[in-house]
């Protein structure tokens, strides 16, 4: 049986970058706490827990003073730097700059257009959306889907933004709506503000699925990148399977296949990768 793990799949800049600084602190033997899970995959969460880091969520850092705080690749809101400052709480922020850049982006607009309808197509409660937010002043309004586009009002001016890591095409098709329905009186213009790191691996981890009889995509469960790539391998391959790590692998799975290919997210370490083709071929 051949197995092949994909090249390009694996930490995106933004991650790889805060797990380092992460790293570099704990290995200076100080207490670091992470806001929210560093990466949205729970085996390197627990590795980096064993080291010594400790979750938190925005409850516990409000009764956090005079301590060092990581803010991970998503971004946090205007309100958390805030509670760092009025906390004396030091904070290593590790957001990522693609992200870093859109938030500034969406705070110019709103502040130049604060009656305009800033719009974030992206997965309400995410954490990198929540940061994108909160440079609005809570007033951004999230559609998740394209089936949510009629909910705007095309008779106000819109400004379209994306989350990083969503759909290429389907973001593409929100834009082609708003412009066919917005008002003559308003205006509409749309940022194209998808991680192209991230958006580019779309079509590679199709051509990788389609080469061979089963994909193991490992991959966080509560992974947004993971589940779009993931269900990129589904529409080329239905013999694909997502998985946290090699305890979730069925071994029936295996049966009669010649060629195993194993990839996954931006949220996941290539370690992870091959530790699940070691325990395939053990």
């Amino acid at each position: 049986m051949k197995i092949e793990i994909d090249e390009g799949s694996g930490f995106c800049f933004g991650v790889t970058t805060a797990i380092r600084k992460a790293e570099e602190e704990l290995q200076n033997g100080c207490t670091l706490y992470c806001l929210g899970d560093i990466v949205h995959n729970g085996v390197e969460v627990d590795r980096l827990t064993e080291q010594g880091l400790v979750t938190i969520d925005h409850t516990e850092m409000a009764e956090l003073h005079d301590a060092k705080v990581l803010l991970r690749a998503h971004g946090e809101p205007p309100q958390t730097y805030e509670m760092a400052r009025n906390n004396n709480i030091d904070i290593i922020d590790a957001t990522c700059p693609v992200v870093l850049a859109l938030q500034r982006r969406i705070k110019k607009q709103f502040d130049a257009n604060p009656d305009a309808q800033i719009v974030i197509f992206g997965k309400k409660g995410h954490a990198e959306v929540l940061g994108l937010v909160g440079q609005t002043n809570q007033k951004a309004i999230v559609i998740e889907k394209f089936e949510e586009v009629d909910k705007l009002d095309f008779s106000r001016d819109i400004y379209l933004y994306s989350q990083t890591t969503k759909s290429l095409d389907e973001f593409h098709r929100i834009i082609d709506y708003c412009h066919e329905h917005i008002s003559p009186e308003a205006s509409f213009k749309s940022f194209d503000t998808i991680c192209r790191q991230v958006a580019n691996r779309i079509g590679n981890i199709k051509a990788f699925a389609a080469q061979h009889d089963l994909i193991l995509f490992v991959s966080g469960h509560k992974s947004s990148n993971g589940k779009v790539l993931f269900n990129q391998c589904l529409s080329v391959n239905k013999n694909s399977h997502l998985i946290e790590s090699a305890a979730e692998i069925d071994m029936s799975w295996l049966d009669g296949v010649e060629t195993v290919g194993i990839c996954g997210a931006t949220s996941t370490p290539k370690w992870l990768m091959e530790e699940v083709a070691k325990f395939i071929t053990t």
